[in-house]
């Protein structure tokens, strides 16, 4: 077996944070798992006891030992944050088509529909393509 490459050990009060993390039981479940694999990684448990103790994969276990080293303990329990997709609209173009929406229908409709408002916003050439879920996800968070 390889030796291992990253090494964690645990100040006392690291170790009673993370134990007093998992009997409060009120956190995140993820941050409870690494928790457990940074208890049993400091015991001197062996990788491949961890992944069966506690039914995770050897990645999760890997990078938590890897960011635990690199980052430290507070940083190992957390995620990081996702990039994500930058909005398609603009603040002024989004209260734009919440206006729209609460203006009176076009001709011929009763009512401003999600996939009417969707077409609205590609006539209005502010992007090429926007689906109705995008509009729906758009009027959600700012009812």
């Amino acid at each position: 077996m390889p030796a291992i490459k990253y090494r964690v050990t645990l100040t006392e009060d690291e170790k009673l944070m993370l134990e007093a993390l998992l009997r409060k039981g009120k956190s995140a479940a993820r941050s409870q798992t690494r928790a457990r694999i940074l208890l049993k990684t400091a015991a001197g448990c062996r990788d491949e006891e961890i992944v069966k103790a506690l039914e995770v994969s050897a990645s999760m276990v890997a990078k938590t030992r890897l960011r635990c080293v690199e980052e430290g303990v507070e940083s190992a329990l957390k995620d990081h944050p996702r990039p994500g997709q930058k909005p398609k609209l603009t603040d002024r173009q989004a209260a734009q088509l919440i206006a729209i929406a609460c203006s009176p229908a076009p001709e011929g409709h009763e009512r401003w529909t999600l996939r009417l408002l969707a077409g609205q916003v590609v006539e209005l050439n502010y992007v090429e393509s926007f689906s109705h879920e995008a509009v729906r996800q758009l009027l959600k968070k700012h009812s």
